[in-house]
């Protein structure tokens, strides 16, 4: 059985990339096999030890995640990386079982009109599927750990808005089936600082000690503000890709993820030792302009470079 504080320690900030997987949903073009490898292997040379590495999806379907099997072996040679590949449904979640990864990331929505146009299934189906995973997980693959994503949980681009009590009831139910943690996703970027302090503090009294996370996009300019509110309402675990890659197809005109970079500022503006070099994190940026020159890449810290004195700590 994974100790899940080992992977994810308590009071410690883990910042996840996830532009290997969300970042690359959308785009014209993705990068190669070798690139992904290379990106992989030169963030975490700057100090990132969690990334989102795929879906388990038909390849011929979704070719951008043909490689995630490749990309999991890869983490095998990585001391202390840990490696997430998503899952939309039963049938991946039992790929994902399979295929040695040590995360399963599970997906459902706040809503039953977007889980629909999403996963093509209820929400009823999507917690049967979850507990399912969970229950197999326990028979015959006790170190995978299974982490749940509620999409949509502050505001719906198909439903509008979303009752806190309906996110947080899915939340204590994936708990109670036996996720390891759960994450509130700003799908849309439809929330604001005080929205997302709220969900927060809620979310961390029904974690109850388990591990718990946000997923936040910029899609309205307020990402780093929301994060600096989930981090001050004890939120450890936050996503973010580099360049704020990705986008969402709910969002079509939307920019995407919150850029890791100047998360890790942020979170180093905090006072919390992330272990991660800002400076070599921007300069990975050159292999996504490089094989996806069409793509738009954001950031301040890219722009601006870090402050002449350092970073200062908050007191």
């Amino acid at each position: 059985m994974t100790n899940i504080d080992l992977i994810y320690p308590p009071n410690q900030i883990s910042l996840r990339e996830v532009g290997l997987r969300d970042g690359l949903q959308m785009v014209k073009s993705y990068p190669s096999t070798a690139a992904k490898l290379d990106w992989i292997e030169q963030e975490y040379k700057a100090g990132i030890r969690h990334f989102e590495v795929g879906t388990f999806l038909p390849k011929d379907r979704y070719p951008m995640f043909a490689d995630i099997d490749i990309l999991i072996e890869k983490f095998n040679r990585l001391s202390d990386a840990h490696c997430v590949g998503l899952s939309p449904n039963k049938r991946g979640g039992m790929n994902g079982l399979a295929s040695g990864v040590d995360e399963i990331y599970c997906v459902i929505s706040a809503t039953e009109l977007h889980n629909q146009a999403n996963l093509n299934r209820s929400q009823a189906t999507s917690l049967s599927e979850i507990a399912d995973l969970c229950r197999l997980r326990d028979d015959e693959y006790q170190s995978t750990i299974i982490s749940v994503g509620i999409a949509m949980s502050f505001g719906c681009s198909l439903a509008g808005a979303v009752a806190p009590k309906d996110v947080l009831s899915i939340a204590e139910a994936c708990y109670d089936m036996g996720a390891d943690i759960v994450s509130l996703a700003d799908t849309v970027g439809y929330a604001g600082p005080k929205q997302v302090a709220s969900f927060a503090k809620q979310l961390h009294k029904l974690a109850n000690g388990k591990p718990f996370g946000i997923h936040l996009h910029d899609t309205r300019g307020l990402g780093i503000a929301n994060a600096t509110a989930a981090l001050d309402q004890g939120v450890r675990i936050l996503d973010a890709s580099l360049g704020g890659l990705g986008g969402c197809p709910a969002a079509p005109m939307a920019t995407g993820n919150i850029v890791m970079e100047d998360l890790v500022f942020l979170c180093q503006t905090h006072g919390f030792d992330t272990g991660i070099d800002i400076q070599k994190l921007v300069k990975i940026r050159d292999i996504l302009s490089r094989e996806m020159p069409t793509e738009t890449l954001y950031g301040a810290l890219a722009k601006a470079g870090l402050p002449k004195m350092g970073v200062a700590h908050r007191t």
